[in-house]
């Protein structure tokens, strides 16, 4: 996580789940998070092809030129990263992860910015995860940005990150390989360029309603 709005929302997150690999939905405090609520937003997973966003904060909205709200998340992508996007989720649900993941966004005429998306898994009724917290951050801060539509998105980076060390719910993934990672740090899978690379971090990080 290289953005403060990223390293807050994901301080706060981890804070509020304790000893557990998710918080629940409602214990979200939108007052805590004051600050970072305009690039902050709520996906609600339908399926595994359909996670929407249900609340999505103003400041994306405006860096982006789209109205994010009962949109789906894959469908942003074209149909390569569309199919990346549905893995990686699966595993924030399955296992409770974190995902990072950097895209590109241009406008009609070639105009480009990247951001830092951050997505954290709520369980919402059940134990299961139905429901993420993220926040989308400009990586830079061109001058025109907020002033033109960015209409194309590419994803060009993405990583799962362990809170814990090692994955949760792993009984009930469904994914063929699981990655044998220490508890005593945090881990990471960074995969970029078609090269995966396991990453462990030195130390520990301390870092509304919806219905």
């Amino acid at each position: 996580m290289q953005e403060a709005v990223s390293r807050s929302l994901y301080s706060y997150w981890n804070a509020l789940r304790g000893s557990r690999p998710a918080p629940k939905r409602f214990e979200i405090e939108p007052s805590r998070i004051a600050n970072n609520l305009p690039d902050a937003f709520i996906l609600e997973r339908i399926d595994a092809g359909n996670v929407r966003f249900r609340l999505a904060g103003t400041r994306i909205a405006e860096v982006l030129g789209l109205e994010l709200r009962g949109r789906n998340l894959f469908e942003l992508f074209d149909a390569e990263d569309r199919r990346t996007l549905q893995d990686q989720m699966d595993i924030v649900a399955a296992r409770c992860a974190v995902g990072v993941f950097q895209i590109a966004a241009s406008s009609d005429d070639g105009m480009t910015a990247a951001f830092e998306i951050l997505i954290l898994p709520l369980t919402h009724t059940r134990d299961s995860v139905e429901r993420f917290l993220g926040s989308v951050a400009p990586v830079d801060k061109p001058g025109w940005l907020g002033s033109l539509p960015l209409t194309k998105r590419k994803l060009i980076h993405h990583e799962i990150i362990w809170p814990d060390g090692s994955p949760a719910f792993a009984e009930h993934s469904t994914q063929a390989q699981v990655p044998v990672l220490h508890r005593q740090r945090e881990a990471r899978i960074v995969r970029s360029a078609r090269r995966q690379f396991r990453v462990y971090d030195g130390g520990l990080n301390q870092f509304g309603d919806d219905r």
